[in-house]
């Protein structure tokens, strides 16, 4: 079963640029974990959060993400609090049903 988790994140108003040039120019050591399918960065066109949503292929395999030397490469550079209006909300939702085009 596919777990997707999405975190969305409250980007303060004038930190935006920094917080996509920050995505854009990530490592993505991700990409080569056990289990990892793919990410995206979402950019919101209404609402207040951005969402990261990372796919996986158990919920095992994204907590081993968290607890994985990658992880702590991912999150050790943060930026200042003031980029932030909020605290994160972290969802993992196991995929029940998913449909493509085609």
């Amino acid at each position: 079963m596919v777990v997707v988790v999405a975190n969305r994140i409250p980007v303060s108003k004038g930190w935006e640029a920094e917080f996509e040039r920050r995505w854009a120019n990530r490592k993505w050591s991700i990409a080569q974990l056990p289990g990892f399918i793919r990410t995206e960065v979402l950019r919101p066109v209404k609402g207040d959060y951005y969402v990261v949503m990372t796919h996986w292929r158990s919920k095992e395999d994204f907590e081993r993400w968290t607890e994985s030397e990658a992880f702590g490469e991912a999150h050790r550079d943060p930026p200042p609090k003031e980029a932030f209006s909020g605290p994160n909300i972290l969802e993992i939702h196991e995929v029940i049903v998913a449909k493509e085009s085609g």
